[in-house]
C-alpha cells in the first residue's frame, strides 16, 4: 500500500490558486517572466506540452508554454489554458486590442486634448481608438495642418489639469515639422509624431492589398502621385476611404504610429489629470 504524506508546507506559505482562463485567439495577455505583451495567436500540443503564440503591437511573434501562474491578464497573475469547444465566451475586444467594457457610457470630456493634423488623422484614431477615447473623456480634433503649432499651443494654454498631445505627421529630423516641434515646451504639452510623409504610410501595405507604398517624387503631391501609381482614380478622398475601409484593428497599423497615439492617450488620462 503507498504511504501518504500530507502537505507541511504552513498555509500562508502556499501559492494562492489564481484563475484558469481560456487562451482565446485576439486575447491580450502578458508573459510573466520576459514581460512580452501580446495577443493570443494560437495554441498547440507539442511533444514538450501545450505552447501558446502571442503577437505583440510590432507583429512579432513569440511561443510559451502553458504553464500554471505563467501570464498577467489586465494586471492580475492567471494560468492560460487550452480553450475547449463551447467554453465561456472571451472578454470583447476594441479595435485597440483593449478589453470592451459593454454598456459602458462616454465619459464626461477631460479638459485636455488630443490634436492631430488632419481629417484623415483624426479618422484614423477614432477607427480604432474610439471607443478607449470615450471610455477615458478625451476628445481628438484637427487643425488643417500645423504651420501655427507655437500659436495654437499657446492659444489652448496646457496646464496641469488640461494637458495637450498633438500628433505631427513626418516628424523626422531636418523637416519643417520638427522646427514647428521644437519651438513648442512645456510640462503640460506633449508632441509626438511618425516619420511617415502622410497618415496613409500608417496602414500597413498588406492590409490596402498593395504590396508597397510608392515612392513619389519631390515637388509631386503625395497623394494624388500614390493615385496615379496605384492605378487608383485620382480622387484623394475616394482613395481615402479605400484606405481607411481596410482598417479594423491595430493589427492594421504599423508600430510606429500605435505607439505614439498611445503615448498621448497616457500623457493626458495619467493619473491626477482630469
Amino acid at each position: 500500500m503507498r504511504s501518504y504524506s500530507p502537505d507541511l508546507t504552513p498555509p500562508w506559505k502556499r501559492p494562492k490558486p489564481v484563475p484558469e482562463v481560456p487562451a482565446e485567439p485576439d486575447l491580450v495577455v502578458e508573459e510573466v517572466s520576459t514581460g512580452f505583451c501580446g495577443a493570443v495567436i494560437r495554441c498547440e500540443k507539442t511533444a514538450e506540452g501545450p505552447t501558446v503564440t502571442l503577437e505583440d503591437r510590432f507583429g512579432k511573434h513569440r511561443v510559451f508554454p502553458l504553464v500554471e501562474r505563467g501570464f498577467m491578464l489586465e494586471g492580475q497573475v492567471v494560468t492560460l489554458v487550452r480553450p475547449t469547444a463551447g467554453g465561456p465566451a472571451r472578454p470583447a475586444r476594441t479595435a485597440s486590442g483593449s478589453v470592451a467594457v459593454p454598456g459602458a457610457r462616454a465619459r464626461v470630456a477631460r479638459a485636455g486634448r488630443i490634436y492631430v493634423e488632419g481629417r484623415h488623422d483624426a479618422e484614423l484614431v477614432e477607427r480604432v481608438w474610439g471607443d478607449d477615447l470615450r471610455i477615458e473623456g478625451v476628445v481628438v480634433e484637427y487643425l488643417e495642418g500645423i504651420d501655427d503649432l507655437p500659436a495654437i499651443v499657446a492659444e489652448f494654454g496646457p496646464a496641469a489639469d488640461a494637458r495637450l498631445g498633438v500628433l505631427v505627421d513626418h516628424l523626422v529630423p531636418g523637416s519643417k515639422e520638427s522646427r514647428l516641434a521644437e519651438q513648442v515646451t512645456g510640462d503640460d504639452v506633449l508632441i509626438v509624431g511618425h516619420p511617415y510623409i502622410d497618415v496613409w504610410q500608417a496602414v500597413k501595405p498588406s492590409s490596402v492589398g498593395i504590396p508597397a507604398w510608392p515612392t513619389i517624387p519631390r515637388g509631386q503631391d503625395w497623394k494624388t502621385g500614390v493615385c496615379r501609381e496605384l492605378g487608383w482614380p485620382e480622387n484623394t478622398g475616394a482613395a481615402w476611404q479605400r484606405i481607411l475601409s481596410t482598417v479594423r484593428s491595430y493589427r492594421d497599423l504599423e508600430p510606429a504610429l500605435l505607439g505614439r497615439v498611445e503615448e498621448l492617450i497616457d500623457f493626458v488620462t495619467e493619473p491626477g489629470v482630469d
